[in-house]
């Protein structure tokens, strides 16, 4: 896909599409034991439902045995083995129906498990771009709830809804061939009013729900961002502005929770309302059936008791239904994250990049984030094995947007990239980064040890290589006198560790990784005088033997390169080592004079500042 068109967004799909999206991992392939597992839950659901059918028809033959009319001996031997027999129909029905649960628990959770796992690789597999434009807390809600949803749709659609609309049928059935059509058309009727009125009901107020998930979602989106920049915060003083942002949100989301709730009650009221007319005319016809000799005081009983056995599920349906049609609405929101597009994909028949020195080149690339903003036009530069090369320019010249490319987060719109004579869109995007090696600028640790975070650059590395490693990196001493060592938290983005610190650390992470060609983002431009100079020397460590491209903003940090390109305005405006640069008296040779001039300026009111201080002045 060209780099200046954006991926297009996933559209979103129907409840049945839904539904047929997730039914493969319900019959997963090669799975024989999953497979079974469905296979004995519907068996098991069959038997708990046909046990339920039966049980009221067991308790109004047990009734008649119990009236007046009914011998002695009949009242004491019939009726104990008919509540013996209530007795093991209602302990059937519910111990088969939690066996059913207990054998599919298995099915529904690596269903979950599977879904998930896709999801999370995929937005892994996503461009940079994709994840610039969304906000990671609403979308990790997304996914959230979109896991809580295969579980309801999974516990109630397969095993209540279906289940309950089939009891509702031979009901009707038993109904009918006991006494007369008019009791299986009045439930029938009944019936089918309360699941026209909740569906249209629910459907209607869906809106709010709708509602109360965006709000909710907007309002867990600021308050991560917010804790996020908790520094940021904290160097404005925005902490009231923060708590403002975020009230208004949950402003927002209070309102449409209300118009949520009360709409639910108006549903339940019209729900039991429906359910209350049904039952009585029902119980006046089978009333009306006994008084005329037709029926049964147990038919009586029998006609009652299917009612209230149906009514109950049928009251659970309501909120069912709509559960359900959210738990849909919310996996769809995650299978559409699924379906969105690579921008930046494998090509087929990609191979692995094969092993090399690590030449890079760079042929006419032109690159542009968007149409009207191209960044790089016509760069083309060659770095032999273990050479250096510095890119350096004035902000917006392109720099970083080299590496980007180089990783493939985005695509040249034309040129090309080539590794060791490889174009990089020919080999794997898992070989490609697998060669390339990088120290940012703004290193972002994991919440975790410093081990972990060391060994990030080669899971499973031993704890001797880990240390090695950072050895390498000059900051092994360091850990050591840390109480906890290689095992003491860095905190939150590694906040708990000085710049110095996680700039030494990830220069670690680096070496353990072993990189054919190493990339230094700007990885000293944000240190101290002191801090950088201990850096660098790190740096030009793990820099030896490899090809590496510097990106730099201080040129004191590139006066030993090979080669030095400057860019302006996305070309390539000047190129040699520091001594050609200066000599030409170019762009390259004012931008050493600027900075020059402002670190001699620097220097002077820092003495002049610690004169003053010695001598007891004010500054």
């Amino acid at each position: 896909m060209p780099a200046d068109t954006e991926a297009a967004p996933a559209k979103p799909r129907g409840h049945a599409s839904t539904l047929r999206t997730l039914a493969p991992y319900l019959w997963p392939k090669g799975e024989s034991g999953l497979r079974a597992r469905v296979v004995i839950a519907l068996a098991l659901m069959v038997v708990a439902k046909g046990a339920n059918v039966l049980v009221p028809i067991v308790y109004a033959r047990a009734v008649d045995a119990l009236t007046p009319k009914q011998g002695i001996a009949a009242i004491v031997a019939l009726p104990l083995a008919l509540v013996l027999g209530y007795g093991l129909l209602r302990v059937a029905s519910s111990s088969f129906a939690e066996l059913r649960d207990a054998i599919f628990v298995k099915v529904q959770a690596r269903a979950a498990r599977v879904i998930a796992l896709n999801v999370f690789r995929h937005l892994h597999a996503l461009s940079l771009r994709f994840h610039l434009d969304r906000q990671t807390g609403g979308m990790s809600r997304i996914i959230e709830r979109g896991t809580k949803g295969i579980n309801f749709v999974l516990d109630f659609m397969l095993f209540s809804i279906i289940p309950t609309l089939i009891e509702v049928l031979l009901v009707a059935v038993i109904l009918w061939g006991m006494f007369d059509w008019t009791f299986a058309a009045v439930t029938l009727t009944t019936i089918g009013l309360y699941i026209a009125f909740t569906l249209v009901f629910t459907d209607w107020r869906l809106r709010f729900r709708r509602a109360m998930n965006e709000m909710d979602q907007d309002a867990n989106t600021k308050a991560i961002d917010s804790l996020l920049n908790y520094e940021t915060v904290k160097y404005f003083g925005n902490e009231r502005h923060e708590e403002r942002r975020y009230d208004a949100s949950l402003s927002r989301y209070e309102g449409a929770y209300i118009r949520s709730e009360v709409t639910l009650n108006l549903l339940n009221m019209g729900q039991a309302a429906i359910i209350a007319v049904g039952l009585t005319v029902v119980m006046v016809m089978a009333a009306e059936g006994v008084l005329a000799g037709r029926m049964t005081v147990g038919d009586f009983v029998l006609v009652n008791t299917y009612l209230i056995q149906l009514y109950l599920p049928l009251n659970f349906l309501g909120f069912v239904y709509r559960e359900l049609k959210q738990g849909l609405t919310d996996m769809e929101a995650m299978f559409t994250l699924m379906r969105q597009e690579r921008e930046v994909a494998d090509a087929p028949g990609a191979i692995v990049l094969p092993p090399g020195p690590g030449a890079l080149e760079l042929r006419d690339v032109r690159f542009g984030y968007r149409p009207d903003r191209v960044i790089l036009k016509g760069i083309s530069v060659t770095v032999p094995p273990g050479r250096t090369l510095a890119i350096v320019g004035p902000t917006g010249a392109g720099k970083s947007t080299i590496s980007r490319l180089l990783f493939r987060f985005y695509d040249a719109q034309s040129g090309s990239i080539r590794i060791d004579g490889h174009d990089i869109r020919d080999i794997t995007q898992e070989s490609l980064r697998a060669a390339i090696g990088v120290v940012p600028q703004d290193t972002v640790l994991f919440n975790d040890t410093i081990r972990y975070n060391i060994a990030y650059g080669r899971p499973g590395a031993s704890d001797a290589e880990v240390e090695q490693a950072a050895r390498l990196a000059q900051v092994h001493d360091f850990v050591l006198r840390l109480p906890d060592g290689y095992d003491t938290r860095v905190g939150e983005r590694g906040l708990k560790l000085s710049g110095g610190e996680k700039q030494r650390v990830a220069i670690a992470r680096t070496i353990l990784k072993d990189p054919r060609i190493l990339i230094l983002d700007e990885a000293t431009s944000a240190l101290d005088t002191r801090t950088e100079q201990d850096i660098q020397q790190a740096l030009r460590g793990v820099s030896a033997g490899r090809t590496t491209l510097v990106i730099a903003h201080r040129l004191s940090t590139v006066v030993e390169a090979d080669e030095i390109m400057v860019l302006q305005d996305g070309q390539v405006a000047e190129r040699g080592n520091h001594t050609v640069l200066m000599a030409q008296g170019g762009l390259y040779a004012q931008m050493w004079r600027r900075q020059s001039e402002a670190v001699a300026a620097a220097e002077a009111a820092a003495a002049a500042q610690a004169a003053a201080m010695e001598a007891g002045v004010a500054p």
